[in-house]
């Protein structure tokens, strides 16, 4: 996340590896193992990865496995970091296409909401890794809590650039607007995932217009909001569970 990300390096992801049929042989199958693994994240945790059951899965021995990764903690980061690059992949990347201001803060949101409805049966693992290592320091929360302040700061600085654009006003709170962002997604994980709520999608767009009408009030050059689909009965993948 080069544009929108902070600059604490520490946090940033091991670059992404290439996965086509040119990588070498050697990238090929680690890139086999990361599919199978994260598969194996969505189902057991990341607690719940181990070189083992990785082996099982992929129809290789232990030691091929390990070659790989060393050791059952670096599987488990090296999946959160490819969880990562994924998510900006199908997330941050697209957004930053758009326009500053509003639109990309608008296409984070949105493209945030399209990856929760499609982990609806597999779960985030942001959210999912959040619950699992809270209470439990080491590498694997470091990674994990990195990937997830990465994240976070990506919004922060999307906020910023909208308040520079005058979209929103100049008193609005970029790290408070990212909280009550973030609480729209981990309520629409709960309620879409867990409650198998009918509308969650519509209800999170509703709210995060919302968020936006609160703190554009009053900015110097305010977009005007986007059609919002209705509370209920919204039309998404997670709509329908």
């Amino acid at each position: 996340m080069t544009d929108l990300t902070p600059s604490d390096a520490r946090h940033a992801p091991e670059p992404v590896r290439e996965r086509g049929r040119g990588a070498p042989k050697g990238q090929q199958t680690r890139a086999a193992i990361l599919d199978a693994a994260l598969n194996l994240a969505a189902q057991m945790g990341i607690e719940g990865l181990s070189i083992g059951a990785l082996a099982e899965v992929t129809g290789m021995s232990k030691s091929g496995v390990f070659a790989h990764f060393g050791s059952r903690e670096e599987l488990q980061i090296s999946v959160i970091r490819e969880y990562h690059a994924r998510f900006e992949d199908e997330v941050f990347h697209p957004a930053i296409r758009q326009p500053r201001g509003l639109p990309r803060l608008r296409a984070l949101f949105e493209n945030w909401v399209a990856k929760v409805a499609t982990e609806i049966d597999s779960g985030c693992i942001y959210i999912s890794g959040a619950v699992e290592f809270d209470d439990r320091p080491g590498p694997v929360r470091d990674a994990l809590a990195g990937m997830v302040v990465t994240w976070h700061g990506s919004l922060v600085r999307a906020i910023r650039m909208a308040i520079e654009m005058g979209h929103l006003r100049t008193d609005a709170d970029p790290m408070q607007m990212q909280f009550e962002i973030h609480g729209l997604i981990l309520a629409l994980h709960h309620d879409a995932r867990f409650l198998r709520s009918v509308g969650a999608i519509g209800r999170a767009s509703v709210a995060f217009e919302r968020v936006i009408q609160y703190y554009a009030q009053g900015a110097a050059n305010p977009l005007p909001a986007p059609p919002v689909p209705p509370a209920a009965g919204a039309t998404s993948p997670a709509a329908s569970v």
